[in-house]
């Protein structure tokens, strides 16, 4: 029953010019950025970000600091099911330019992750499930389905063909939790810290087969949060590494100033706050609102189109597909 299921991924480049489509699926992650009369000049300030940023870390070689370009590519992954085709996941790919040699160089894909079935899990069953509850509780295998989705894709020949590594998603850290360095240091990725606990993301991801670690790269104020299979540091390049963190900080200045945009780093221990004062906002501008407010709408749009009209055949497929 697993072959049943197929994929279709698409490619858009992410540049000053990018336009959404109206069938896009990104919770505004980018499509916020690129609307509105600043859309033009907040693309091309997100993109200097990235490059600045990218050649700040590979500086070797590098006396100008203008060395490296990062090219974005939207990858957009349509799942087919039933005959009809819904739009699973998308997430970034990342290629590097040498402007000295005249190289491309593949990059890492995963980066942001955006998913329709997880806006349905995180905005509407989770939320209904805790709605007349006294106390916080998971649904019984919550994220198996999404999981299973993602491991199929990562797995499958459509992913093969087109990507020669596995996927690094890279997120924020949590709000709500405290971390701790480690003593460990990476020349790229930083210094290493450790979560108190478990976060109900980390737990997620573990159902797409993800481990996390946590790093705070050089000149970095806060830690960011990997996710990945096998080994994080001997599978991809320093120029890999170096063009996820770049273009992923430089989202996370956008999206959380508060933490990622601080006025001061992160000491031995830290706990991130969203309330904290002392930062600095970039040039760009960006919705938070509108972006939680999609997230409810378009879990309820897999609801309707997803979830409900396939039920049965979904949960027989998950079921099969952890057998």
């Amino acid at each position: 029953m697993n072959n049943d299921f197929t994929f279709t991924i698409k490619h858009s480049l992410f540049d000053e010019n990018y336009n959404p489509s109206e069938n896009t699926r990104i919770t505004t992650n980018f499509a916020n950025l690129a609307r509105g009369e600043n859309r033009q000049q907040n693309l091309r300030n997100t993109l200097k970000m990235i490059d600045n940023r990218f050649n700040n870390l590979a500086y070797w070689d590098n006396p100008q600091g203008d060395r490296y370009s990062v090219e974005l590519d939207i990858i957009s992954v349509e799942m087919h099911i039933a005959g009809t085709a819904f739009p699973a996941i998308e997430i970034l790919k990342t290629n590097i330019i040498d402007k000295k040699t005249n190289e491309r160089i593949e990059g890492i894909v995963g980066n942001n992750f955006s998913s329709y079935v997880r806006d349905y899990d995180f905005s509407v069953l989770l939320l209904e499930h805790n709605k007349h509850r006294t106390e916080f509780t998971i649904p019984e295998n919550f994220g198996d389905l999404h999981g299973n989705i993602f491991k199929h894709f990562v797995n499958s020949a459509e992913y093969k063909a087109q990507f020669k590594k596995p996927p690094v998603i890279c997120l924020s850290v949590s709000n709500k939790n405290a971390y701790q360095q480690t003593g460990n240091q990476h020349p790229v990725l930083g210094i290493e810290y450790q979560q108190h606990g478990t976060s109900l993301t980390e737990h997620y991801f573990s159902k797409m087969g993800l481990k996390v670690r946590y790093f705070m790269p050089k000149n970095s104020v806060a830690p960011l949060a990997f996710f990945f299979t096998g080994d994080l540091l001997s599978d991809y390049s320093d120029l890999e590494l170096i063009g996820t963190i770049s273009t992923m900080e430089t989202f996370q200045k956008i999206y959380r100033p508060e933490i990622y945009n601080a006025n001061s780093a992160a000491g031995l221990h830290y706990q991130p706050n969203l309330s904290q004062q002392d930062h600095s906002l970039t040039k760009i501008v960006y919705d938070r609102e509108e972006r939680s407010r999609l997230a409810i709408e378009q879990g309820k749009f897999t609801e309707e189109h997803f979830i409900k009209p396939y039920k049965h055949i979904l949960e027989q497929w998950s079921a099969d597909y952890a057998l």
